[in-house]
């Protein structure tokens, strides 16, 4: 199984589910988001959205894809670019963080650990930007059937499993926080799964051929 990591572009939103490519919940205020959707076409707000924030920030996603299907995706950009971040009961973002807006894993592509790929993607962005933290508005009753953002806030226990920590609670939406050192430090799933088979052994070591102990001789007492 092949995985790759790419970064967002205007040619890679089309490989976005079409829900999410249709989406403006995060890159607009709530009155204009609505003035979008009522006008019947959101996805050219999305893509305005993106060309702008590529043009004048950089890269502002990533995908993952697995045998050359999309398989998942996160976005995530300064909270200046982001209207919606202000409308959260726990906001303001803090000043040295980006905001991780939204995560996906295509259901069919889940538990297979790329989430923790795309966010490890986003750190490594970051820190080349100087950037010192992600921070993301999590859901914790993600699915229920009341929820008004539907799937556009990522389950508060996904950013948990993968390294955030909660920097300010809240019973529906706590804002989470990674330091990208943290992130960085991470192994990889690959190297992860060669520990746990070969415990303390260097997968080197087993591919070295054992030589034969010399021969002793033995004496009489």
């Amino acid at each position: 199984m092949s995985r790759r990591l790419v970064s967002l572009t205007l040619d890679t939103l089309e490989d976005l589910p079409r829900p999410c490519r249709q989406c403006v919940y995060w890159e607009l205020d709530p009155v204009s988001a609505d003035r979008a959707c009522a006008a019947g076409d959101p996805g050219l707000e999305k893509e305005a959205w993106v060309s702008q924030t590529l043009l004048e920030w950089g890269s502002c996603g990533k995908l993952i894809y697995v045998d050359g299907l999309p398989a998942g995706f996160v976005m995530y950009a300064p909270p200046a670019y982001v209207p919606r971040s202000m409308a959260f009961p726990t906001s303001p973002v803090s000043a040295d963080a980006a905001l991780l807006t939204t995560a996906n894993v295509v259901p069919a592509f889940a538990g297979g650990g790329l989430g923790r790929m795309l966010v490890q993607g986003v750190a490594r962005d970051l820190t080349k930007r100087g950037i010192k933290a992600i921070e993301a508005f999590g859901d914790a009753k993600f699915g229920d059937a009341a929820d008004p953002a539907g799937a556009c806030v990522a389950p508060a226990d996904f950013f948990l499993s993968v390294g955030f920590k909660t920097v300010r609670p809240h019973p529906r939406y706590p804002r989470l926080r990674l330091e990208l050192r943290t992130a960085l430090s991470w192994k990889s799933d690959v190297e992860y799964a060669l520990e746990k088979l070969l415990g303390s052994m260097s997968p080197e070591s087993l591919l070295r051929p054992v030589r034969p102990a010399p021969a002793t001789r033995s004496t009489a007492g």
